[in-house]
């Protein structure tokens, strides 16, 4: 029955005809003292937090307010969880904290701490209507966050932020311990992560509660609250009695509290408890905190649909307005009058704020919209590389030798792709202190193709160090520690950790992608750049690995990396490209805060030979450091090979492409036809003008993609020529749209030399 719907109106008069009924007492509490008796929580401050949950109910009515003509555009609400106010004041203003989207109340009592209630009100209704002035994803979305609140933005997708939490955690702790490495937090912050109770069944959940409690386990301390505001639904889906309690006491490693979220005075000593065991312990907790929603999931939520009116009753019954408003007066802090004119005092102006947002301008062209997701300063980045070097070949030189261990690699022969690999880690451990470089078996191991070897002797395991078996949890440590950095403006190189994860296998990443692009992809997006995720996650990947099979260990999908906005895609197919354009994805990172994908070759790992057995044309010197500026490669920048008169036909291709299509051109060539081979070398940006450029030099293209026919790098090609006005002859090569199997049937689904050639012949037929 429409009479057991919770409307704003029906909200508004409950709470005033609960207020009204109460009854003040002979004397009051001075300010100073408990609010009640057995509490920390002083009448004060309880003073301070209603003014900060009257804010955060008044937000909600608004924002239903201005969606009934059209002007809101976000309607999820926190009412019934304004008891997480009292979770603000129970931390402090400079730990980190990572908030649900019901969270208002904690926003608003942080906010209003370091300014006002009305400053709180318009950085929320802001967003509520899509204003470019909102302060910190300028109308992108409505989110809670703001850099000098250190309250670091997170999207609506379920528990995934919680991830990063852990790795922001691990960066306070892990900063202090390395050389010259600065953080935006002071060394005994603790971290906070609320979520709602059921994104607690989400595996990006248990993935960080597991990782906190791992690491917890092994003795490496995480500063870490979890708060779970549990008001028992997933928009219509109930959570089982006693289940979440269940799950979240049992988690190993983290100390479990539980209070009553809709009892202000209960919440803060139990937040306050908490918080305290983790800062002093330095070790993970989690808070449990039991709510209620009012007025359903969202605006347009009729949660009549699906739940009784006995249990709507009962929510409205624990209204947690009405609980400290009974709190203050039953402290004879304040009349119920005075009360409902406080109430009626923040709803006027929250009202009025919203009526001044509502003419502020919006995004108005798609460069403004997209502006934050990946700013690119190659001159600056150019910079950074030949300041390493100038480094690395001055004052450092010495340390350089020595992390070498007297010889370095420029001094010996020719490299493989792998040894070049670990000489360019090796010089970027060396040269930038706050590095990291971490996974699954890349210390003790070495890697499993041995791309990490001696590193961790070299730097040690503050620097150098194993992961437990979860992608989720290795990129959210990289997303959360990176934020070290990501903050630090005032130097050319900031001083706060670089983060360089890698994933033992692309197949590998594909349960854990969500981390790319759900929250590092959006988090420069939805902080105007305040925050960023400065990250260069290296990925073996790509097919052709002879004596070892199958799509867990050979996979060719790309499709999901190149449609991250703002993602760098590298891919180094020969050992003298590998450390120029790691150098770039490193230098691009700490200067401009970009995430970048190095996708490595397996099957070019440890190849030696290009043309015949012996030859070793596929190796290549390492260049000392001297030489770095000459050799930068910038991002999104592609080689041309030219073999014989490179006048008759252009292949561009990438990875494993590369080594096939120069030996397809050398036979070519002896036909008396002459290409150029264009390695891509970056699969986003794709370097289009490079590509164009070279396909209109001979009019003829051959696009060698060994990737999947269906969403591969090929169809971005194609219209990337047709988009800059190509009009010569194209054709397409690819392998099919399948899971690669394991042993000789793999040869059946991917390119290989033959059809490369007789592509080569139909295009140079026409």
């Amino acid at each position: 029955m429409l009479v057991d719907v919770t409307t704003p109106q029906n909200l508004d008069e409950r709470f005033r005809d609960a207020v009204s009924a109460m009854q003040p007492p002979a004397s009051g509490r001075a300010p100073g003292e408990p609010v009640r008796d057995g509490t920390a929580l002083t009448a004060e401050t309880a003073l301070q937090l209603f003014d900060a949950q009257l804010t955060s109910r008044h937000l909600d009515l608004a924002a239903r307010w201005l969606r009934s003509f059209n002007e809101g555009f976000y309607t999820i609400g926190s009412s019934g969880h304004e008891g997480n106010a009292a979770v603000a004041a129970a931390v402090r203003s400079d730990d980190p904290a990572l908030l649900h989207y019901r969270s208002a109340g904690f926003f608003c009592a942080r906010a209003a701490a370091a300014s006002s209630i009305e400053d709180a009100a318009r950085d929320v209704l802001r967003g509520v209507v899509a204003s470019a002035h909102e302060p910190i994803a300028g109308g992108r979305h409505k989110v809670f966050g703001r850099a000098d609140l250190s309250i670091v933005p997170t999207t609506s997708t379920v528990a995934s932020h919680l991830p990063r939490a852990v790795g922001v955690a691990f960066g306070i702790t892990r900063a202090p311990a390395l050389r010259g490495v600065g953080s935006p937090w002071p060394a005994d912050a603790i971290v906070v992560a609320s979520v709602g109770d059921a994104s607690v069944n989400h595996a990006t959940a248990l993935a960080a509660m597991n990782t906190a409690g791992w690491h917890d386990h092994r003795g490496e301390r995480l500063p870490l609250l979890f708060v779970c505001e549990d008001n028992g639904l997933g928009i219509s889906v109930p959570s089982p009695a006693g289940w979440v309690a269940e799950t979240l006491r049992t988690r190993p490693g983290l100390r479990y509290t539980a209070a009553d979220g809709c009892d202000l005075a209960e919440t803060f000593d139990a937040a306050r408890d908490a918080a305290a065991y983790v800062r002093d312990q330095r070790r993970p907790a989690v808070l449990h905190l039991s709510m209620v929603r009012l007025m359903g999931h969202a605006g347009a939520d009729a949660e009549v649909a699906y739940r009784s009116s006995d249990d709507i009753a009962r929510d409205r019954a624990r209204d947690p307005l009405v609980g400290t408003a009974r709190l203050i007066v039953e402290a004879g802090l304040v009349k119920p009058d005075e009360v409902i004119d406080r109430y009626d005092e923040i709803g006027w102006q929250v009202r009025k704020i919203a009526e001044e947002v509502l003419g502020e301008p919006k995004l108005a062209t798609a460069t403004e919209v997209a502006g934050p997701l990946a700013p690119r300063r190659p001159v600056r980045a150019a910079r950074t590389v030949a300041d390493t070097a100038a480094r690395a070949t001055g004052a450092s030189a010495a340390a350089r030798t020595a992390a070498f261990g007297g010889k370095l690699p420029e001094q010996g022969g020719p490299l493989t792709l792998a040894q070049t690999l670990n000489a360019a880690l090796t010089d970027a451990l060396a040269a930038m202190p706050g590095t990291l470089l971490f996974g699954e078996d890349v210390a003790r191991k070495g890697g499993v193709y041995g791309v990490t070897k001696n590193l961790l002797d070299r730097f040690g395991p503050e620097r150098v160090f194993d992961t437990l078996l979860d992608e989720t949890s290795l990129l959210g440590l990289g997303l959360g520690a990176g934020l070290t950095r990501s903050r630090s403006e005032s130097k050319d190189i900031p001083s706060g950790i670089l983060p360089i994860p890698e994933i033992q296998y692309l197949a590998y990443l594909h349960n854990a992608e969500d981390q790319l692009r759900g929250e590092a992809a959006t988090l420069s997006f939805f902080s105007s750049g305040a925050f960023r995720n400065p990250m260069v996650v290296r990925v073996a990947g790509l097919a052709y690995q002879q004596n070892f099979g199958g799509h867990f260990h050979n996979d060719n999908s790309v499709a999901v990396l190149r449609d991250v906005p703002g993602l760098v895609l590298a891919v180094p197919a020969r050992p003298a490209d590998a450390a120029p354009m790691l150098r770039s994805c490193l230098a691009a990172a700490a200067t401009d805060g970009s995430l970048c994908v190095f996708l490595e070759p397996i099957a070019l790992y440890h190849t030696r030979d290009l043309y015949e057995q012996g030859d070793n044309e596929w190796l290549a010197p390492y260049a000392p450091p001297a030489d770095w500026p000459a050799g930068h490669v910038p991002i999104g920048r592609a080689r041309t090979y030219p073999v014989g008169s490179a006048q008759d036909l252009t292949v561009l291709t990438y990875g494993n492409g590369l080594r096939m299509s120069l030996r397809v051109a050398a036979q070519l060539a002896e036909q008396g036809y002459g290409s150029r081979v264009v390695d891509l070398r970056w699969l986003s940006p794709l370097p289009t003008a490079d590509l164009v450029r070279e396909s209109a030099a001979t009019g003829r293209v051959l696009i060698v993609d060994e990737g999947r026919r269906s969403g591969g790098v090929g169809e971005g090609i194609l219209a990337a020529l047709v988009d800059g006005g190509f009009v010569g002859a194209a054709r397409r090569i690819a392998s099919a749209d399948s899971l690669i199997p394991l042993g000789p049937a793999a040869q059946h689904v991917l390119i290989g030399e033959d059809a490369i050639t007789q592509g080569a012949h139909a295009l140079l037929a026409r």
